[in-house]
């Protein structure tokens, strides 16, 4: 690695010395964002009298870009880690945490611009590959989950093109654990599976290839949620996706944007499966090597505009609606699995309010049947931005069976360096979930409302290229929220809290000093 690290360094002075001549075909940016955080309720209620969690992560990016008349090309290199995760010194047998996170180029095929291309028969087509970001829209169901220090990335390939003012991406994608000599078949295991676990007798076994350990110990989880898709690991074995939108509108300030996805994704089949013997105890979990896959298909549009109206005010509008249909990744068949919403947001000056309202479908515990889900799952987005800050929902920390109702009231300020935002939701099921507690009569529904969150955002910029940013948020939950999301009731505060100092440096090394 320190070799690699020295080259990278010869390759940035190099850059710097000839920055004059370069500026217009390369770029080289940097970012170092660290990140204090105080949790205690962040994600899920607390237990309680539990102590606060502090600590600092850290992320650290080096984005190499280049760019010619046929070939845009990018890479961006970073190290992602917690402060103190490593010893002050370290042996060569602790590894390390760099990380290819883009890695891809971009070949234009058509270009009705270029008068050395003879075949134009469209204004634009390219061929973008490699190791990417993948960031659509509002980044609700397709996203670079930015917030995340390690963010998120996909191999694929892009076909993209453009013509009278239309834009359509094609993508695919395929996934595969290995490469190596006498491998048969093409199962994928869908995460980062652990190389030992323990069994039910507290002995370590090592888990073979093809197998994911979901419960050791005591049936505690080696895994949760170990294929779910939003805030886990690129779980699709394959996936395929149509993208298209238009912007409509003689002038920027009446604009209306209409955008529509296609996406279907394809989950690896498994069987349930346990390794050990009576001697050592077992490690269940789930192993993949079924032939074929559960394919599932999301659908659906977006419409996003504005308008100004009495002189410098502005209004910020969005609707939208996605349907889920076919198998989700456990098999289950997708009955009337659906996400809709819309929001206003009135801009008078350096202020704005707005409301807004959406819903992600859930199973209905009064009419769900056997081997059927309606739950929808917002697929690769970013919900620290949609769904609360404390990141409750759709996250890695699971969210509720019965879907997500979200209320939201929003308040922003926009100065020449400050701004700030507060946000209030209020979050409740969307269909209705028993009460399936020892004690609860049968068929015995959950109150409805999850909790209210409260959210405080603010954003100064020090400079050119450093923001510091620090947020606090407080989230007000319920039996409800404890049950559906810990299965417990009355065991955690129903109060959780949440607060962070982050500071974000972005240089531009190869920008001139005006």
């Amino acid at each position: 690695m320190k070799s690699f690290l020295t080259r990278l360094s010869l390759l940035g002075a190099l850059l710097l010395g000839f920055r004059s001549q370069l500026n217009a075909q390369f770029s080289l940016i940097g970012q170092l964002r660290t990140r204090t955080e105080l949790r205690h309720g962040f994600g899920n209620l607390p237990v309680k009298d539990s102590p606060m969690a502090a600590f600092t992560s850290q992320r650290a990016r080096l984005t190499f870009g280049y760019k010619w008349d046929r070939i845009t090309f990018g890479l961006a290199i970073q190290d992602v880690r917690v402060w103190g995760q490593d010893a002050s010194t370290i042996s060569n047998a602790d590894g390390n945490r760099l990380m290819v996170h883009e890695a891809w180029a971009d070949v234009a095929l058509i270009n009705r611009a270029d008068t050395t291309m003879k075949f134009r028969p469209i204004d634009y087509l390219s061929l973008k590959i490699g190791r990417q970001e993948l960031v659509y829209d509002d980044v609700r169901l397709l996203g670079n989950l930015d917030w995340l220090q390690q963010g998120r990335r996909f191999d694929a390939a892009l076909l993209k093109a453009q013509h009278h003012g239309w834009a359509l991406d094609l993508g695919v994608g395929f996934n595969q654990n290995t490469d190596a000599f006498g491998v048969a078949g093409t199962y994928y295991t869908p995460a980062n599976v652990p190389t030992s676990a323990l069994s039910t007798q507290n002995i370590t076994l090592a888990i073979p290839a093809g197998f994911l350990p979901t419960t050791g110990k005591g049936g505690a989880p080696v895994v949760t949620n170990a294929v779910s898709t939003n805030g886990q690991n690129q779980q699709f074995k394959s996936f395929q996706m149509v993208y298209l939108t238009r912007k409509f509108g003689s002038s920027a300030a009446r604009q209306t944007k209409f955008s529509a996805l296609f996406f279907k994704d394809d989950f690896q089949k498994y069987r349930i499966d346990s390794i050990g013997a009576v001697s050592t105890g077992y490690v269940y979990g789930r192993r993949y090597d079924v032939t074929g896959t559960n394919s599932r298909i999301t659908y659906g549009a977006m419409l996003t505009g504005q308008f100004q109206f009495a002189k410098a005010n502005q209004a910020l509008w969005q609707v939208f609606g996605y349907a889920q249909q076919g198998k989700d990744r456990d098999g289950l068949q997708l009955k009337n699995a659906y996400h809709y919403g819309a929001n206003l947001m009135i801009q008078k000056g350096v202020l704005s309010i707005g409301p807004g309202y959406e819903v992600l479908s859930g199973n209905n515990d009064a009419t769900i049947k056997a081997g059927e889900t309606s739950r929808f799952d917002p697929l690769y987005g970013t919900p620290h931005r949609h769904w609360g800050y404390m990141d409750y929902f759709y996250v890695g920390t699971g969210s509720p069976s019965g879907g997500l109702q979200d209320a939201f009231l929003k308040f922003k300020y926009t100065g020449k360096r400050l701004t700030t935002t507060f946000d209030v939701h209020y979050f409740a099921l969307a269909n209705t979930t028993f009460n399936k507690m020892p004690d609860a009569l049968p068929a015995t529904p959950l109150a409805s409302k999850l909790g209210m969150e409260y959210d405080l955002i603010a954003t100064y910029a020090l400079n050119k290229v450093t923001t510091v940013e620090a947020g606090y948020a407080i989230m007000n939950g319920t039996n409800t929220l404890e049950y559906t999301k810990q299965g417990t009731m009355n065991q955690k505060d129903k109060v959780g809290t949440w607060a962070y100092l982050m500071i974000n440096i972005r240089p531009d090394f190869l920008a001139s000093k005006k």
